[in-house]
């Protein structure tokens, strides 16, 4: 795990086994009702990061678990977070006509059947997750982990922050803005992380350093996130570039600037390390997520 090319190469491995996983849990685009196929793979399989399916496969590493057990959890928190963006991109929400680099499914497909195939991506990945190849309190544990994560405790009351915070031309201070990235892009972060931790069977002091690692990370994903609206271009980016400057959103360059943003970055750098630090070189996975979040497209 110390050399690079080999820990690349690992990365690389978690991400083909991720979109193998991801293909198979998803309906054939050759089936009835052929429309809503088509726009729930199209919302998943035209690229990605693939960040949260590789969190729970590095989480999991920690405690030896084959990689088998951990394919339901990676691929239902990335079905959990393809539908979360689906809904975004509506009218009705964040309005965009593109997502990583493609029309967003809204715009390919049409409004209504953008909004069955999250309601459907989101029925899947529980489904998936309920299939995990585990005793059956790990995977109750499992279940209640991604349901906290993407409901009103996390990704969906972030965003009701979000929409009852945007366009009122007040910013929220610091401390508010973090609190809502924590819920609405934080959540699943933590949830990919405890998810393959909790697969191997993780004990509290583990579960809790790991905890604080993903808490910095989706922080640290978020104001890189802030960064590159600023900085970044729609094509570089996969999506629209300056969106929160026109929505008049809250953002960290907004509310503190961009060289303490950066500065912000560093910190929450510190912070994974950290966090990461009782278990030695065997995280350096983890390590190297923190990193990519961190120094993506700079």
């Amino acid at each position: 795990m110390r050399d690079a090319a080999g820990l690349d190469d690992r990365l690389s491995q978690w991400r083909e086994r991720a979109d193998r996983a991801l293909t198979h849990a998803l309906p054939a685009s050759d089936a009835p009702p052929q429309r809503l196929h088509q726009a729930m793979r199209h919302a998943v399989l035209l690229g990605g990061k693939r960040m949260r399916p590789l969190l729970v496969h590095a989480a999991g590493a920690l405690f030896e678990v084959a990689p088998a057990v951990l394919d339901a959890p990676a691929t239902a928190v990335e079905l959990i977070h393809a539908y979360s963006l689906v809904h975004d991109d509506l009218p009705a929400m964040d309005d965009d006509a593109l997502r990583r680099g493609q029309p967003t499914v809204h715009v390919a497909f049409d409004e209504a059947t953008a909004i069955l195939a999250g309601d459907a991506l989101q029925s899947l990945a529980f489904a998936v997750l309920a299939d995990t190849d585990t005793d059956d309190a790990t995977r109750v544990a499992l279940l209640r982990t991604l349901a906290q994560a993407a409901g009103v405790a996390g990704m969906c009351g972030g965003q009701a922050l979000d929409i009852d915070a945007t366009g009122t031309g007040v910013q929220l201070d610091v401390a508010a803005l973090e609190h809502l990235h924590s819920l609405k892009t934080g959540a699943l972060i933590r949830a990919s992380v405890r998810m393959g931790a909790l697969c191997g069977h993780a004990d509290s002091a583990a579960l809790d350093a790991l905890d604080r690692y993903a808490q910095a990370l989706g922080l640290a994903f978020q104001v890189r996130d802030d960064i590159l609206d600023v900085e970044g271009d729609s094509q570089t980016l996969g999506k629209t570039a300056g969106k929160d400057a026109a929505q008049d959103k809250s953002t960290f360059p907004a509310l503190i600037g961009l060289d303490a943003s950066r500065a912000r970055l560093d910190e929450l750098a510190r912070a994974m390390d950290a966090a990461l630090e009782p278990f030695g070189p065997c995280a350096e996975a983890l390590r190297a997520l923190g990193r990519l979040a961190i120094e993506r497209d700079r």
